[in-house]
């Protein structure tokens, strides 16, 4: 016993506290921090399958941008005009160039006598040679003679597309947050192949519009989910470079489309446009080994519960790195043997309307994305020259367009590594603000104040201005449209991650459909419209500001992680505690206390925690009379 003793009183404290042992923090949560560094980090597994999700974003491009070739309005002769009329000719610019409604105008530079201004009188011809400046020699426009009162039916196929993929994105998300993202993966891709190809074989309009419409849907999917796949595999210091990759695939995609088109040009026994499109849906075909090859995100199956699944999955992962897990010091996979009883927890996108601040960072994301992509569509229709033939114009536009998206994608990887994802993204916004007010303001000042007598400097003047600004405004909204999806890719948690980046994508898409919108109403209101996305870039730099900063950051797994993910302070926590520190009171009178500590030794502490354990009720209804016995009775 005496021997014991020593012992004993080696373990006891000095203050004669007994310590209460804490719980180890857990490691599960902790992805990026402690799951993926005990599997190898960013190892020869992640790389593979990342590389496995940029093959698709080449196809993606194709399918995105085929509206330019299967639609596109095409140059019309007339060639049997109606009777007691002469022979006379129409030719119009392609549909992304000039405005549509009727399709075909007479220029006037025919043998007759000409129709006048109405619609009816512009269109009075029996028979037209339509000839098409994109590379085809046939599309759905010339295959179905969409032109004039039938001009109407080539916007709803451009609708149809644009609608399906919304519905898309925002269905799409949510199943991917509730069954998986590999489940939404091989759907997307057997349906594409499905309604892909099936389009081809359209017999009529109607068809085709209704089956691009569940093409869109489709592609949305399988965007959405390789973007969230690529992401969730990815180490902070990985994310963004390896999305910028895929997005440069997708701009090779709109590179490479023209000259896809015009290999498909004369295909024997079939329409052009149905060759292409059969070639740009038949690479999907290389996707169906991803039922086998490619995994569900551990990322997922992790903040989802769903342990027993998780732990096959990372002993895989393991292997392939060539990691030992048998002698994996973090004992990740300890905590994980521990953790299986537990059921898997699923997460909708509703239950972000219960959070206080993820919401807001969401639609704030939203509207930049919307104000970006719509934006867009104003810039690009103030850079193309309507006075312009149409065989110069045959793809100049459509190369200017995939030129800027090049040099976007070049900027941002060195604007996003100086600034940050939020610095660039308001860099970025403010560069759009400005180029849209100069463009509505400077332009009148200019023929209003400078030049007013020479008209022809002036328009000329106004023109290159006009050009000009177009293509920073270009430059910029798509990369504010660009950063904005993978701004909200990154703060939004992983078990709510694919339906708030599906609500960001859909708002895109409604910025993607002004275009057509604006094309249907033969571009009245444009000006409005216009002003409109103007003023909403103004709003968005300010909301911009209450953003936080991902960079470097770990991904936030659950709600409260997400929710915690706020806007950092101006101050650092240091510099802030020592201001909240600095006092310039006096405490001269500090040594008249009568509490004389080097008398009482631990008395004191024992007689602080007693007066702690007195209700406050209690001591203020004694008068104080209770703090004078327990200084007593303790010799203070």
């Amino acid at each position: 016993m005496a021997a014991g003793r020593p012992e004993a009183q080696d373990h006891t404290p000095e203050n004669g506290f007994t310590p209460v042992e804490r719980p180890a923090p857990r490691l599960l949560p902790h992805i990026d921090g402690s799951v993926l560094p005990s599997l190898g980090g960013f190892g020869k597994h992640q790389k593979q399958l990342v590389v496995l999700t940029w093959i698709p974003a080449l196809f993606i491009g194709f399918s995105q941008f085929s509206d330019y070739f299967l639609l596109a309005q095409p140059n019309g002769t007339c060639v049997q005009p109606l009777a007691n009329e002469s022979d006379w000719t129409a030719a119009t610019p392609p549909v992304t160039v000039t405005s549509i409604a009727p399709s075909l105008k007479p220029t006037g530079n025919g043998t007759g006598h000409g129709y006048g201004d109405g619609v009816g009188m512009l269109c009075a011809c029996k028979e037209w040679r339509l000839e098409l400046q994109t590379g085809l020699s046939q599309n759905v426009v010339t295959k179905w003679n969409l032109v004039c009162d039938s001009a109407w039916k080539v916007h709803i196929a451009k609708f149809s597309l644009l609608v399906g993929s919304i519905f898309g994105y925002l269905v799409m998300g949510v199943m991917a947050d509730w069954f998986g993202r590999h489940p939404v993966l091989i759907l997307s891709v057997l349906f594409m192949l499905v309604f892909g190809l099936s389009v081809a074989f359209s017999v009529n309009v109607t068809m085709f519009s209704t089956l691009r419409f569940f093409e869109g849907f489709c592609l949305a999917g399988l965007a959405l989910s390789l973007y969230v796949l690529r992401i969730e595999l990815c180490l902070p210091g990985w994310r963004f470079s390896m999305t910028m990759v895929a997005s440069f695939l997708m701009v090779g995609g709109q590179l490479l489309m023209p000259g896809v088109a015009a290999l498909c040009r004369h295909w024997p026994n079939r329409d052009d446009w149905q060759v292409l499109q059969i070639v740009i849906i038949s690479p999907f075909v290389l996707m169906l080994p991803y039922v086998w090859i490619f995994p569900e995100s551990l990322r997922w199956l992790l903040a989802t519960q769903h342990y027993r699944r998780s732990k096959a999955m990372m002993l895989q992962i393991a292997r392939k790195n060539q990691v030992d897990m048998t002698t994996e010091p973090s004992g990740v996979l300890t905590e994980l043997e521990q953790e299986l009883h537990k059921k898997p927890q699923r997460s909708c996108i509703v239950k972000m309307m219960s959070t206080r601040n993820l919401w807001k960072n969401i639609v704030v994301l939203c509207v930049n994305s919307l104000t970006g992509y719509g934006i867009h569509h104003c810039f690009a229709r103030s850079m193309m020259d309507p006075e312009a033939q149409p065989t110069a114009l045959c793809h100049a536009d459509y190369y200017t367009m995939a030129g800027i998206a090049v040099a976007t994608c070049l900027a941002l990887c060195p604007a996003v590594g100086l600034m940050g994802r939020r610095g660039g993204l308001l860099t970025f916004m403010i560069i759009t603000a400005l180029a849209s007010l100069l463009q509505l303001g400077l332009l009148n000042l200019i023929g209003k104040y400078s030049l007013r007598h020479d008209t022809v400097l002036r328009d000329t003047l106004n023109r290159k201005f006009s050009v000009a600004f177009s293509i920073i405004g270009m430059f910029s909204s798509h990369a504010v449209s660009t950063l904005s999806i993978f701004f909200c890719a990154e703060i939004t948690p992983t078990v709510i991650r694919g339906g708030g980046l599906g609500l960001v994508l859909a708002s895109a898409g409604f910025g993607m459909l002004t275009a057509p919108i604006m094309e249907l109403h033969n571009q009245k209101g444009y000006f409005l419209h216009h002003v409109i996305f103007a003023c909403c870039t103004l709003l968005c730099i300010i909301c911009l500001l209450l953003l936080p900063e991902p960079r470097g950051q770990p991904l936030p797994e659950s709600l409260a992680d997400g929710e915690t993910f706020t806007r950092q302070t101006l101050l650092h926590p240091g510099e802030q505690h020592l201001l909240l520190a600095k006092s310039d009171r006096d405490y001269s009178r500090v040594h008249d206390t009568p509490l004389h500590l080097s008398a009482t030794g631990g008395a004191t502490v024992a007689a602080a925690t007693a007066l702690a354990a007195v209700p406050a009720s209690y001591a203020l209804a004694t008068g104080g009379e209770v703090i004078g016995n327990h200084a007593i009775a303790n010799g203070v």
